[in-house]
């Protein structure tokens, strides 16, 4: 049955496809290897790095998902994020944004300061930084909306559209709102980049990555280069997150619930001074938001009264929330972007971008929301004590 329903889409990956036994939920290929038919015939399979069963079919669901027509699985975002530096070579110019998260930004401005290209750091939002880097004719740029961790945006259509007239190609990083809240290959992207550690697999259990590519002869060269690099990702993590993406649409749905209330909370509390969110009807991305994003997500950053004294109380009094480093999964977390997730930016890169000291971010999870209201509430007091 043909459907362009995503929820199905993720439900029904790999389903009833078992030839040998009926299996309904396909099974896991463990093999590193696999026999040939004779000599020179070799099978759809030879070599689980340069190909796997298991993880074709993860493959596969992603780029239906996301509308495109190669989907490479890798084994971290982050290695995700390096194949697409394939493609460039040492005269190549390749456009970021200037606050993006932290482990994208080490990555790329250490590989440019090697030579493997040249790299333009910019505020996108800004046209004319944007016209100044497109005027340079780069070959990749890299899009991050919403960005992490200040959830800021950047409009993909437009952007896209200027590229394609100065001859580049556009990458965009959808780990925060996965294909089901954006679908940037729609938008006018040619690579769609994710986590999936995050929301995709959802359960904090797997470390993973994909991209996906609107043309395929581009998906043949990238998956080409996963292969010669080995940053092919394994069976038994694709088993896993094709387990999680199958919840995915119903997990997102409470996400959202909870995180409207948890926003609303926030908004009215004296102890908070800043909330960035997309939701909001006065966050500067609000109406991209509506015109390219099928909802709003559950990430959030804010900024709280009191400076490290207050963050330090805050942290020491949350239970409910993890403090630890990552987002998208069921349980809800809170972290510190400053020394955690950007850590590998410097202090004057974290100013520039916007990253404060006092700035806290939330990936809220599915639990009861009352007890997720309780738990800051409680921290929140505790971080305005005298």
């Amino acid at each position: 049955m043909k459907t362009d329903k995503l929820a199905t889409i993720a439900v029904r990956a790999g389903i009833n496809t078992d030839q040998h036994h009926g299996a309904v939920v396909p099974a896991m290929h463990l093999s590193t290897t696999y026999s040939l038919k004779g000599f020179k015939e070799k099978r759809d399979f030879d070599y689980s790095r340069t190909g796997n069963p298991t993880r074709a079919n993860l493959a596969e669901v992603i780029a239906e998902l996301e509308g495109g027509s190669r989907g490479i699985i890798t084994s971290t975002g982050m290695s995700a994020l390096h194949l697409i530096c394939q493609i460039l070579s040492s005269n190549d110019t390749l456009v970021i944004p200037h606050d993006c998260y932290g482990g994208s930004y080490r990555l790329f401005t250490h590989l440019a300061e090697r030579g493997q290209f040249k790299l333009i750091v910019i505020d996108q939002n800004n046209a004319d930084e944007l016209a100044g880097a497109l005027a340079l004719k780069p070959k990749l740029i890299l899009l991050e909306s919403p960005s992490n961790p200040l959830l800021r945006l950047v409009d993909i259509k437009a952007i896209c559209a200027k590229s394609k007239q100065a001859g580049a190609l556009v990458a965009v990083d959808n780990t925060f709102l996965s294909p089901f809240l954006q679908k940037p290959l729609s938008l006018g992207a040619d690579i769609v980049i994710h986590s999936t550690t995050k929301f995709i697999n959802g359960h904090s259990d797997v470390v993973g990555g994909a991209v996906v590519t609107k043309d395929d002869s581009l998906g043949e060269e990238l998956a080409w280069w996963a292969n010669c690099i080995g940053i092919t990702g394994s069976a038994f993590d694709s088993f896993m997150t094709l387990r999680g993406i199958k919840t995915l649409p119903i997990r997102l749905r409470q996400h959202q619930e909870n995180t409207d209330k948890v926003v609303a909370y926030l908004k009215a509390h004296p102890a908070v001074e800043a909330i960035y969110y997309p939701g909001l009807e006065d966050h500067l991305g609000h109406e991209i938001a509506k015109a390219q994003q099928m909802g709003f997500g559950s990430m959030l950053s804010f900024e709280i009264k009191g400076g490290d004294e207050a963050v330090t109380k805050l942290f020491a009094n949350i239970e409910l929330f993890t403090l630890a480093q990552s987002l998208g999964g069921v349980e809800s977390l809170i972290s510190h972007p400053s020394s955690m997730t950007h850590a590998g930016m410097a202090i004057e890169a974290q100013i520039a971008a916007g990253i404060k000291q006092n700035l806290i971010r939330l990936s809220v999870g599915i639990e009861d929301v009352e007890d997720i209201l309780a738990d800051l509430d409680n921290a929140l007091a505790a971080s305005q004590r005298v």
